[in-house]
This record gives C-alpha cells, structure tokens and sequence, in this order.
C-alpha cells in the first residue's frame, strides 16, 4: 500500500502556544465499536464525550491531527445564537424553532461548563461578544435583534455611538449591543481539552486515520482507514467545512468559505486598555464580516475572508493589517507575527444541516461561522440521538441531501460574493 502523507498544523499563533494535545496512534488492525466519528474537531469531540459519558463504546477518527480543522485554527469567539433573529429561527423551523433559538443562544453556556468541569486550559474569557454596526442603516436590524434578546431574557445592553466606541477604542461604529453570554477560547487548546476529556470517560480516538472507504456490511458499517477498519452500527459525519469526497452528495451541499486571522505580539497595555479593556471580542455587521479581540496575552487578533486558498503568514493579508490600523492608527509599526486561514462551511439557508438519509450513518455540518459554541452544542445532540432521543426531540430537524446546483464553481461564487459584500458595504457607509 503507498504510503500516506499527513498535514501539518497551518502556522498559527495557536499552533504555537496551545499545550499539546493527547498522545495518539493511527488505527491498526480491525476492530468493533458502537459509534464511529469521522473528524477530531468541536463537533466529533464533543458527541464522543458525550456519547463516553453514558458508558457508549466510540472511536473518532481524524484524517490529520486533532483539532486540524477549522475547530484548531477559528477566531476563537464563542458567540452566541444563529445568523438569523430568534423569531426567524422559529418562523423557520417550525416546532423545532423555539427551542433551537433558546439552545443556540445560551451554547456558550456549554463550552464554558466543560471548560470549568474539565479545567481545560484555553485562556477562557467570557468578556461578553459586541455586534458592531459599521452603517446607520444595520442600526433598524440590530436593534430588532437586541430587542429580541431582551424580551427572552438575554443578558443583553444597547450601546450607541459613544458606549461603543469607549469599549473598542474606534469611532468607526454607529452603535450596537452587548451580549454577555459571549467570550472567547484559544480554540486548538479547547479542542485538545475536548479529546482529553472524551479519552478519560473512556473514547479512543486515532489520528493521522482518514476514513477511505465506507459500505454496509451484516448490517453494520464497516468503515476503512489505510491501516485498519471498525465495524460500527452508527457513523457520523462531523467534517464540516472539510467534507471531502467520501461522501460527496453532503460536500456538495456545502460552502466552503475561506476566513483569515493574523495575530500581533503581546501589545503594550496602554494599547490594550484603549481597544477591549474587559476582554470582550467583537464582530462587525455587514456583508463581509470581520472579527477581533484581546487574548490573555495582550495580543490582538483579527480576522475576515481571505482568498480560496491555504495561504500563512501575516504579510499574505495585508487587508487585514490596513482594517487594523485604519480602526485604531496608534497601532501602525506594531509587529503581526502570524497569519494563517482554514475554510468554514457556508449553508445557502444559513442554518446548520443533520442528516439521516439511511440507517446508521448522521451528518451535523454548517455552521456558517459560528462554530465554537454550537458545534459544541450540537455534538451533545448527536450523542442523545444516538442514545435513543426521537428525532423529533433533537435541535434540528433532519433534512434531506440538496446539492448545490454548479458546486464546481464554487470558488468563483465566493469572490463575486466578496465583491458584492464589499459593494454593498461600501454603498452603506
């Protein structure tokens, strides 16, 4: 058998600083077990610790290095809620809509219990997460939403021009509101945390394993890997914006969007004090969002869409470093010291997808950028799924496979969606 090179972790300020990961080996011979995971992220980690919990037998297996993914290399904001209002999220979804709006925007609550229960080292902050309004004319949605927050209970404060630009330290935002159920995670030292967690109540997870073929076998699935196989009665699809071609209908259905960050060298904390003194993390409303906040350190990272591509280091996004210093100009000569991107997965509905389409085999993907807090959440759904919860009783409702027409161009969609983002941007400032 030809041999099978794995990737490396991208060079990111997590791959750097975050403590190391468990200790595992690529799968070896054949086995049995009840759950099989397909990807070491948010969504695979947390179903397997989960699923461990209750005594299930689970094995999750990653093609590269736990925490590869998306999962090890985001912005790091837990954020709570969907893309869309609470009352769209009900209007939407029908008798699933109501509680999916009240789980979503109470998930951070979640990551950061498993974070206390676990003592999982991931510089935690829980600052709370700011909606920025770049325009005059987001103001009418945003206070739609934070009205909406607030008549459910939601933890939330209205902050016009000067609230917001006292805690930001920019005049950029016309206005905006805070939710304090939001905060922020080194992401690759939270998902690490996650498969210490799943392996002490009993999972095992195989790295540098990719799943290379899949059929049923005596009413089972028997899932292969270049070394080994597993027979297992479920298989998840917890692959998200990395669906690859082994079940190609589910890639298809999705987006794969590229995002970037570059991260500073602990700044002075003058600096510090002037732009997220509470450590709170922020992300701009608009067509093209970009994202920010403060780590443990002092260091500023900064994120947003970024060409199609793997690209790394912090001179590959110079747009990143001009947002920057047009946001806060006593940042200029200040030294980006990493940079590097990864893909999240785009939905065209803007919601995420669970998949049963035959016995044993379930795919949660598409989370459209908000992956820290309900992959998380969404993971526990997948372990009381698979625990024997009705359908009906799950967070999401189970759809069917839609592909998306011309998904072959899809990198030609995502730049005329840049440029249209950017259009419609510009026209609302």
């Amino acid at each position: 058998m030809a041999s099978i090179s794995y990737k490396s972790f991208p060079p990111s300020l997590y791959a750097a600083v975050s403590p190391p990961g468990p200790v595992t080996t690529a799968l070896q011979g054949e086995h049995i077990c009840e759950t099989v995971l397909i990807g070491a992220g948010f969504t695979g980690l947390s179903a397997a610790l989960h699923l461990a919990q209750t005594g299930s037998e689970v094995m999750v297996l990653e093609a590269n290095e736990i925490g590869w993914g998306a999962s090890g290399r985001n912005g790091g904001q837990v954020n709570p809620g969907l893309k869309t209002l609470p009352s769209e999220v009900e209007r939407d979804l029908g008798p699933h809509g109501a509680a999916l709006a009240d789980a979503a925007w109470e998930a951070p609550d979640l990551v950061f219990d498993l974070i206390e229960k676990y003592g999982i080292k991931c510089d935690a902050a829980r600052g709370g997460t700011i909606r920025a309004s770049t325009a005059e004319g987001q103001l009418p949605h945003e206070q739609k939403l934070f009205n909406e927050c607030r008549d459910r209970g939601g933890p939330v404060t209205w902050l016009d021009r000067t609230d917001i630009a006292t805690r930001t330290g920019t005049s950029r935002y016309c206005g905006g509101f805070v939710d304090a159920r939001g905060g922020q995670v080194n992401p690759l030292a939270y998902t690490r945390g996650l498969a210490q967690a799943a392996i002490d109540n009993g999972a095992i997870i195989h790295a540098n394993s990719p799943v290379i073929s899949l059929r049923r076998a005596n009413g089972k699935w028997l899932v292969r890997t270049p070394h080994g196989s597993v027979n297992a009665r479920h298989v998840v699809f917890a692959t998200n914006g990395y669906t690859g071609r082994l079940w190609n209908r589910l890639r298809r259905t999705l987006v794969p969007a590229y995002s970037a960050i570059i991260a500073t060298d602990p700044l002075p904390a003058p600096f510090v004090e002037r732009i997220l003194a509470d450590r709170e993390v922020v992300y701009e409303m608009g067509e093209l969002v970009t994202y920010y906040r403060i780590d443990g350190a002092g260091r500023l990272l900064i994120g947003g869409r970024s060409a199609s591509r793997d690209l790394s280091g912090p001179a590959t996004f110079p747009f990143l470093q001009k947002h920057a210093c047009m946001l806060w100009p006593f940042l200029k000569g200040v030294a980006w010291r990493y940079g590097w991107n990864g893909q999240i997965a785009i939905t065209l509905d803007h919601y995420p997808h669970w998949h049963e389409p035959i016995e044993g085999i379930m795919a949660c993907v598409g989370y459209n950028g908000r992956g820290v807090a309900m992959a998380t959440l969404m993971g526990r759904e997948i372990a009381r799924r698979i625990s024997g919860v009705p359908a009906e009783e799950i967070l999401l409702p189970v759809s069917p496979l839609r592909p998306i027409p011309a998904h072959f161009g899809w990198r030609l969609g995502v730049a005329g969606a840049v440029l249209r983002g950017r259009i419609l941007d510009a026209l609302a400032k």
